[in-house]
């Protein structure tokens, strides 16, 4: 009897690739990363693959480490699997030509990803394998779940019995995170298909001593090219390898596999040829215009290299006449892209006369729709079709566009089609898996969920798809008619237009706080049309009141998901429950009975606690209200605000003339204002002391002092007052205003206020009308002269953040960090970001958080990749420097033809070229008097040119430490050798945040991680001690929450130091699962160094130079009778106790034990340096 499971593509191909390995040498990256967490799941549990045992896992530093391993794994004899994607496939390529060139039988396993040109994509199309398909692997692809579960073992078999690595790669997102109801191929099935013989072969060809061969030879080119050509039998051989093995694998499934398929009509005269999803796309639309009598066609690439002829000249119509190839990459500058020329290249060695065309479609995930592909045929029938083509878009520039067909009828008897809102983090996209495995694992049903999410998936908008039918769905795009719409977020509804596509009698849920009568103001026009038009039955629950009295806050999850079981019926309600409940059991198990209890009594509030509304037949004829919009920006208006509202895909190719090279204007994020949080800071001005820890925290700069003078008060809208007790501003008025529409209500900056002055209330309209306090203490009061020393706890803050807005996770660790350098450094640097969270939140399309102060001046930011961050922030200041250099080297030529307050302001320039105090002051005086003076006197002129380059610029390299301690390790260890004047900050999370929370060699041990998944052995590498070895570089390590003070001056003093520099600092993340919350970051940090756990120092090499003591340990003696509570309170040690409790207690130990040598290590330093 067959076995169905509802999985998605990762977790296929994760299955699959288990069954045949032996060692995964594997390294995370979005989308392939669950791959990878899957196997090693499995082998915590002791799975067993087909030889009867647990595969081996190693994590690497990198994918160049993975692949390296993966080979010499290969070598050793053993069957080898890796798991990668995009711009980690590219580090792969290297080996990928070795591995090919040794006939070794590996597979690297693909969620095929955009790669990163003018912009990061972590979406999903095929440039990355395309940069493949010169090295040598075999190259097989799949178009679905279900192809995956059963195409991906043809891989690891063929590339046994053939002696060649294979790329196995199917869509990033569309596939990898698509969740269907497949057929699970069992090991035993595949355990049969395994050619015993080959694998012996493989065995005996191993590297061995006892009978020992050289491999990777070097070789002259007298023999080179025909040793190239020796391979060649292996190359055609291959494909009828691959297609005997697809036989077999049809013979036990049922389903039809070579290594082209065709689906259409025996006579077809016009065919489309496309690989992966999109070939599920154009078989809907074959099936339609066969339907009305068309002769059409499709062929689905499986088996793209080698590429067969015979196999396609096989199962093409011999009725063709006009072919359109579909590619999903761009291959700039070339005739056309690789299938596409693939194809004509087939078409010439078998002699077929037809006409062909090539087009793209579907970079970085673009959704294609049949009603894309009909252009495309109906472009065959001309008699010059166009080449080149693109569909999904519209390019007004080149016009080389098809327009999208009207909306094609689809036979939709039996499916249920839901969509979703959700806020990234709150549990909704979590809840829809659960639900759409609930339904598909428990009942006939075929079920069907993708998830859209932008990069900053936590704090972004989340659009769950979930479809359920009688019948398999083929159906690999979004819903665009829905039968179910919810909404979990009530600000959404004057956002989104989120009924669009709703079904006439659909019903919609909409999670809020309002009444019905409440309900008729808040709610814009276009929903209500959308309402009444369609008939729609109006539900509405009170999540949020429910998760707060549950004690869940805001995941709000399992009321909303036992709400949709309820209302939508897809399943009986008491078998829902009963699924649901024990869902909750297998995901919050490892948490605490705590959080069972909680989550099963949200279903039971879900399920009887949804109201329905009755709404007035007047709703139909609502009018839509003109608001008078802040003024913007001609970018935000016309092509970020499509984008945040989630109809990005209208914008056509012009939209994006004059910003080609992908730069996107600063200070943007500031004119979003979206309004998420439900719960905001009140400010009470009798109870502050103007200590501003408030706004120092705060990760998102919602929260800041303002100074006024008595006239710029007397001018203030009302409400705005000063703080009697805060003498903090001096001569001047002290308030604290909130921005009440871009807080995401994290609470930290309550929780750290001393005085109570602060407390959460209801994000109500009396509250947003507050905004108008912001926007005057913000905007209109003017910049004043720094009442503090800027170089303190409280004058810092007194500098306006230029870095705001990010949307961050509500209570991130990181970004106050990030907040404060821009404070301190922010209108003269320039940051080089690692690609991760911090790049994520920092320059995410459509808007940017890093701004400008009122001249202008602020942050430079740029991100390349995630493993060269380091040396790409050094080349900017090698740049910088070169062209500042050039300019002091002209200093005496300038001032033999200045006037003597130019020579003066010249010399002093000079005499301070290294310094940034004053620097700005310096470089305006200059720049000022060459305005007047350079006019026909070249050398001056030259300096104006080049004037940007007078300010002495603050260079920083940001990033965390899966860059730091691992990929990016050998840069960030070249950068700070070179003994040159650039700064690091490592936002320490200890853990991949932003791939998932895999374990790096930043996390200690005995945390649970993912790659760690029965809890990490080895202890955190203490990169702050490699640094000091070198004795010039400045160090600190540094927790916010448990000393300000330490952290400001280890932040000036790296800056200022006239030499490299690196700040490790310790960022609380949601994947570390903080018990008490987010809110209390803050103290969490506070509690790592007061029980051990993080300690913090500052190593100055000015201060050796001067005789004294470099190293200070700034942390006190810390009380280790605390560790246990501070592992205690996050999950992610925890759930060790749970999960393994054999092993808990020996790790426990081991961490506590690591902790106390460190910082035995460090008294021993600072002890050293005083015996000197």
């Amino acid at each position: 009897m067959s076995k169905f499971k509802t999985m998605d593509g990762n977790e296929a191909a994760g299955w699959i690739s288990y069954a045949f390995t032996e060692v995964a040498a594997i390294y995370p990256i979005t989308p392939s990363s669950p791959m990878a967490e899957h196997v090693d799941d499995w082998q915590a549990q002791g799975l067993k693959n087909i030889f009867g045992n647990p595969v081996k896992v190693v994590e690497m530093q990198s994918e160049a480490g993975a692949a390296g391993a993966y080979h010499g794994s290969l070598q050793a004899g053993a069957l080898t699997t890796t798991y990668t994607a995009s711009q980690g496939f590219l580090l792969m390529i290297p080996t990928m030509y070795k591995v090919a060139g040794e006939l070794l039988p590996g597979v690297f396993h693909v969620a095929a990803r955009a790669l990163a040109n003018h912009a990061l994509s972590i979406f999903g199309d095929h440039q990355d394998v395309m940069s493949a398909r010169a090295t040598g692997c075999c190259l097989l692809a799949e178009s679905n779940v279900q192809e995956v579960m059963d195409l991906s073992g043809v891989a690891h078999l063929a590339a046994l019995k053939g002696s060649l690595p294979f790329i196995n790669f199917f869509d990033g997102f569309r596939t990898s995170h698509e969740i269907q109801k497949v057929e699970v191929m069992e090991f035993d099935k595949l355990r049969d298909l395994v050619d015993q013989d080959a694998l012996k072969r493989f065995r005996q060809r191993a590297l061995n001593p006892d009978n020992p061969e050289i491999r990777g030879t070097a070789e002259n080119p007298d023999i080179y090219f025909q040793h190239c050509e020796a391979n060649n039998k292996f190359y055609d051989a291959m494909p009828d390898i691959v297609a005997d093995y697809m036989a077999k694998i049809s013979e036990i499934t049922g389903r039809t596999y070579k290594p082209f398929n065709y689906y259409g009509a025996e006579d077809a005269e016009r065919v489309i040829v496309s690989m992966g999803s999109l070939s599920d796309v154009v078989y809907q639309a074959v099936n339609y215009l066969n339907g009305k009598g068309e002769k059409v066609g499709l062929i689905n690439v499986h088996l793209y290299r080698p590429f067969s002829a015979k196999h396609l000249q096989a199962v093409l119509p011999k009725t063709v006449k006009k072919i359109a190839v579909i590619d999903r990459t761009k291959e700039p500058g070339a005739m056309g892209e690789p299938l596409y020329l693939d194809i004509v290249n087939f078409a010439k060695t078998v002699g077929l006369d037809v006409d062909i065309i090539g087009g793209r479609a579907g970079l970085g995930s673009k959704d294609v729709l049949p009603e894309d592909i009909l252009p495309v045929f109906e472009e065959l029938q001309k008699d010059h079709p166009m080449h080149g083509f693109t569909i999904g878009i519209v390019d007004d520039v080149t016009n080389l566009s098809l327009p999208r067909a009207d909306k094609m009828p689809l036979d939709t008897t039996g499916l249920t089609a839901c969509k979703f809102w959700g806020f990234g983090s709150d549990g909704t996209v979590g809840a829809n898996k659960s639900a759409i495995k609930i339904i598909g694992d428990h009942t006939d049903l075929y079920a069907q969920a993708y998830f859209a999410y932008d990069s900053k998936k936590s704090g972004g908008v989340t659009v769950s798809h979930l479809r359920f039918g009688t019948k398999p769905i083929d159906m690999p795009y979004l819903i665009d008619a829905a039968d179910y719409i919810a909404c979990h977020r009530q600000s959404y509804v004057k956002r989104f237009d989120l009924l669009r596509g709703i079904k006439d009698g659909g019903t919609f849920m909409l999670n809020c706080t309002w009444s019905d009568e409440e309900l008729d103001h808040q709610l814009p026009a276009r929903i209500k049309r959308a309402i009444a038009k369609h008939h729609v039955k109006f539900y509405t629950l009170n999540g949020d009141a429910i998760g707060q009295k549950l004690g869940l806050g805001t995941r709000i999850n399992m009321v909303m998901q036992a709400a949709f079981f309820a209302l939508a019926k897809v399943i009986p309600l008491d078998d829902a429950v009963k699924y649901l409940k024990d869902s909750i059991v297998k995901s919050y198990g490892k948490k605490g009975q705590k959080v069972v209890d909680m989550n099963w009594a949200a279903v039971d509030a879900g399920v009887g606690e949804f109201h329905e509304v009755n709404y007035p037949a007047s709703w139909a004829d609502a009018v839509d209200e003109k608001v008078e919009g802040r003024p913007t920006t001609e970018y935000f208006e016309n092509v970020a605000t499509p984008i945040l509202g989630q109809i990005g895909d209208d914008l056509k190719v012009s939209d994006f003339i004059g910003r080609e090279d992908g730069t996107m204007p600063a200070g943007t994020s500031k004119f979003e204002k979206a309004g998420p949080a439900l719960y905001v800071p009140s400010w009470d001005a009798e109870k502050c002391i103007g200590c501003v820890q408030c706004s120092f925290v705060c990760p998102h700069a919602t929260i800041r002092p303002v100074l006024t003078t008595e006239e710029e008060r007397a001018k203030a809208p009302a409400g705005f007052v000063t703080a009697p007790k805060a003498k903090s501003g001096k001569e001047y008025g002290f308030t604290i205003v909130v921005d009440q529409l871009d807080c995401l209500e994290c609470g930290s900056c309550a929780n750290v206020c001393p005085a109570k002055a602060l407390t959460m209330v209801p994000n109500t309209e009396e509250e947003r009308a507050k905004m108008d306090l912001w926007y005057y203490g913000t905007e209109e009061v003017a910049p004043k002269a720094n009442p503090q020393n800027k170089k303190s706890v409280i004058g810092s803050q007194f500098e306006q953040p230029l870095f705001e807005f990010s949307g961050a996770c509500a209570g991130c660790g990181e970004t106050p960090y990030v907040k404060l350098t821009t404070q301190l450094f922010g209108d003269r640097m320039m940051i080089a970001n690692a690609t991760g969270c911090s790049s994520i939140y920092g320059g995410s399309a459509p808007v940017a958080p890093y701004t400008t102060d009122a001249k202008g001046h602020g942050p430079a930011w740029a991100n390349s990749l995630f493993e060269d961050a380091a040396e790409y922030g050094f080349g900017m200041f090698v740049g910088v420097d070169k062209v500042r250099r050039d300019l002091l080297a002209k200093v005496e030529d300038a001032k033999a033809v200045a006037s003597p307050e130019l020579q003066a302001a010249l010399s002093d320039w000079a005499a301070n070229f290294a310094e940034g105090e004053g620097t700005r002051e310096r470089a305006d005086k200059v720049t000022a008097l060459l305005e007047k003076e350079a006019a026909g006197k070249p050398v001056l002129e030259a300096f104006l040119d080049n004037k940007q380059y007078l300010v002495k610029r603050s260079h920083w390299i940001f990033g965390g430490d899966g860059w730091s301690y691992d990929i990016g390790f050998g840069g960030v260890d070249h950068v700070l050798a070179q003994d040159q004047d650039v700064n690091i900050l490592i936002l320490d999370t200890e853990v991949y945040s932003n791939t998932g929370g895999q374990s790096s060699k930043a996390t200690p041990t005995a945390a649970i991680a993912q790659f760690a998944a029965s809890g990490k052995r080895t202890k955190k590498k203490d990169l702050g001690m490699m640094m000091m070895s070198y004795g010039y570089v400045y160090v600190a390590q540094v927790s916010m929450g448990a000393d300000k003070n330490q952290l400001v001056k280890a932040m000036t003093e790296a800056e200022a130091y006239h030499g490299p520099s690196v700040i490790i600092a310790y960022c609380p993340c949601i994947n570390h699962g903080i018990r008490k919350g987010m809110g209390k970051s803050q103290e969490e940090e506070k509690l790592a160094v007061a029980c051990g756990y993080w300690d913090m120092y500052r190593y100055n090499p000015e201060l050796k130079e001067q005789g004294k003591n470099p190293f200070s340990l700034d942390s006190k003696e810390p009380d280790y009778s605390k560790f246990q509570e501070f592992l205690d309170g996050e999950v992610r040690y925890a759930s060790l106790a749970k999960g393994f409790p054999e092993l808990a207690q020996s790790l426990y130990e081991k961490t506590v034990a690591d902790a106390r040598a460190r910082r035995e290590s460090y008294v021993r330093l600072q002890a050293g340096f005083e015996a000197k």
